[in-house]
């Protein structure tokens, strides 16, 4: 077999190989701004590949602004090169723990970075073999799916699959009260937009999920938090919070809550919504984790049915974190008002991800995916559960289901200057704070299970400790 031949059955390893010396050899500085690269028949004998696979690579990394291609003269690497910082070699140690601090360690680690703080499953875990047969499914059908935009709600038959799920957790919503947006974070800030103005009071549970935080900071309302307990939150303080706050909305987890685990109790729901009512408070239902739940729990939504409850989901989680895909259950009367903020924001709705979903969804395989991963997570939730008290630190809830454990530290021990002495090593945590309006939760840990296998996380938080 030729080398052309060879070539094009693993162009894809080859033409990425060349890539990757190039900007080794530009980040090195060995190719500086305005230098030409090599012939492309000079570097397809030094590489030992075939001159197209050569070709290919320098138009590739010309299409992402690496070099440059000067007709006649050859190939040059681009300019100006930015100064170079050490600081941006190594992790950000020195960056306060806020509500953004979690995201961006997880968001920017690398492949060997360890990630227990992070909120997503291992990409091993997700139904990978799925993905690609729905890719190449769509790829077969319809043009319009690869290229034209989506209707202002959505995929019909997406919508209409989706009111049926939410049927089974209680929630009657028909087809025409659900948009689906790009993703649960879209969905609450289109929420926030159509409901909130500056100055506005929104109630947040203590701790919540922290980007709640960072996204209601960007829409310059006033945020309040109300404590957490294991069964919902503190109903007393959050009638006083009602009293002195007169909030506009509240954003909460009703099923497995982020980051503590806990399930709201009917007797709690029954009380807020009673309370909601005589406040006149919205109250947004995020509820990406419902697949991870062995059992369904109590949804307001489904007590209220609809009427002040907006139920919000997204399928990042079991699904995949690249294919964003949410959508929002809502008063049908809402529905003409949001869809204007949609085209305004966002124009139309991701077709193609829509579509993915829907495939992914109408699978057999689906329910076994989600099966397996119940599996996976309650076997690691009782192995971190047990390792983790081994060293000291003692879960809040004793093995809740999904995949976060809310641990706190031994006395004296502080949570955030834990999570800087793990990043000097490659461990990404996720300390209470982040999470914590009041900043009351500096004893606090937030585990995720599935990423929390390997020793060097228990290792690693046992030095500290002893520090």
């Amino acid at each position: 077999m030729d080398e052309q031949a060879t070539a094009s059955e693993g162009s894809g390893t080859l033409v990425e190989s060349v890539m990757a010396t190039i900007r080794q050899r530009i980040a090195a500085r060995s190719l500086t701004p305005g230098t030409r690269l090599p012939s492309i028949r000079a570097f397809a004998k030094t590489m030992q590949v075939s001159k197209s696979t050569v070709v290919e690579a320098y138009e590739r990394l010309a299409a992402e602004g690496i070099i440059r291609s000067r007709p006649g003269s050859g190939f040059y690497a681009a300019g100006p090169l930015a100064p170079l910082s050490l600081a941006e070699i190594g992790p950000r140690l020195d960056r306060a723990v806020d509500p953004l601090w979690v995201s961006r360690q997880s968001l920017e680690a690398g492949d060997g970075v360890l990630k227990p703080g992070c909120g997503w499953l291992p990409a091993s875990w997700m139904p990978e073999a799925g993905l690609r047969r729905a890719l190449r499914t769509m790829a077969r059908g319809d043009d319009l799916t690869l290229t034209d935009y989506g209707t202002l709600l959505g995929l019909p038959p997406l919508r209409h699959l989706l009111a049926r799920r939410m049927a089974g957790y209680g929630i009657e919503a028909s087809p025409d009260q659900i948009m689906l947006t790009e993703s649960g974070t879209q969905a609450i800030d289109l929420l926030c937009r159509f409901l909130l103005e500056p100055g506005d009071t929104v109630l947040v549970d203590d701790p919540c999920y922290f980007n709640f935080h960072a996204l209601l900071r960007a829409h310059r309302v006033k945020v309040v938090g109300v404590p957490y307990t294991p069964t919902g939150p503190d109903i007393e303080l959050f009638a006083q919070a009602l009293t002195e706050h007169r909030p506009r909305l509240y954003i909460t987890n009703s099923a497995l809550h982020n980051p503590t685990g806990a399930i709201l109790s009917p007797v709690v729901a029954h009380r807020l919504l009673k309370l909601a009512d005589q406040s006149d408070l919205t109250i947004i239902e995020d509820d990406i984790f419902a697949d991870f739940e062995h059992t369904p729990a109590p949804r307001l939504a489904a007590f209220d049915g609809l009427g002040r409850v907006v139920h919000i989901g997204s399928f990042s989680k079991t699904l995949s974190a690249s294919v964003r895909c949410g959508f929002i259950a809502a008063p049908r009367d809402w529905m003409d008002g949001l869809t204007d903020l949609k085209i305004a924001t966002s124009f139309g709705s991701g077709r193609l991800a829509s579509e993915l979903v829907l495939t992914l969804l109408k699978d057999g395989l689906y329910r076994k995916h989600v099966d397996l991963l119940r599996t996976r997570l309650s076997r690691a939730m009782a192995e971190t559960s047990t390792r983790l008290k081994a060293i000291g630190i003692t879960p809040w809830i004793d093995q809740p289901a999904g995949m976060f454990l809310w641990c706190s530290l031994p006395e004296g021990v502080d949570a955030a200057e834990m999570a800087r002495r793990a990043l000097s090593a490659n461990i990404v945590l996720a300390p209470g704070n982040a999470f914590s309006l009041s900043q009351t939760a500096s004893r606090f840990l937030r585990f995720n299970v599935a990423q929390s296998a390997d020793e060097r996380i228990f290792r690693t938080l046992e030095e500290a400790m002893s520090r």
